[in-house]
């Protein structure tokens, strides 16, 4: 490949790109768990739409409730589980550190506690379900039992994989800090 200013420099057949600057390792992490949040992100706003509306159809009995069940107590709280959502979609496009540590402490109280409870709250249900074959609630044919439960199950990874990429991400950050620190 020729220069700017005409051929090659004579001698140099291209190996000779080790002296090159590269892109430090903790900025290459950064963009690459950035990414996977960014994807967590997207999950996780699904399932929030998802169950905003079982529930908006619920309470304004849009369709029968045979058809979908009434939400259960913890899904009401879940809903604030938009709260770390958007704490970390502000936080990343300009590595606010504070941000991030609102999103992940908010995570744990409105993403993994209301889900915590809801295994509680839907376990007598479940038990009923699977030892007598008994259900009252439905959701398009199921038990809505069943269907929360996957639900639940997901959004338990989701979240998990959220925080923990978060707190990659934030060492990562801290990482660059202290480095700029040195310098």
């Amino acid at each position: 490949m020729a220069s700017r200013a005409g051929p090659r420099a004579a001698g140099t057949d291209g190996s000779d790109f080790q002296h090159r600057e590269r892109v430090a390792s903790h900025y290459q992490m950064s963009v690459a768990l950035k990414s996977e949040i960014r994807k967590l992100n997207i999950v996780h706003t699904l399932i929030w739409v998802l169950m905003a509306a079982q529930a908006t159809v619920s309470q304004l009995s849009l369709v029968s409730h045979k058809v979908v069940a009434s939400p259960y107590q913890w899904e009401y709280p879940y809903f604030l589980s938009i709260v770390p959502l958007v704490f970390s979609f502000l936080a990343l496009p300009r590595n606010n550190i504070s941000y991030l540590v609102i999103s992940m402490i908010s995570a744990g109280l409105f993403c993994v506690a209301p889900l915590i409870y809801g295994t509680m709250e839907m376990f007598p249900v479940a038990q009923q379900l699977y030892r007598h074959g008994k259900a009252y609630r439905f959701i398009f044919g199921f038990p809505a039992v069943t269907v929360m439960y996957l639900v639940i199950v997901i959004a338990v990874q989701v979240h998990a994989w959220q925080i923990y990429y978060s707190k990659k991400l934030l060492d990562q950050w801290f990482t660059s800090t202290q480095e700029k620190k040195k310098k």
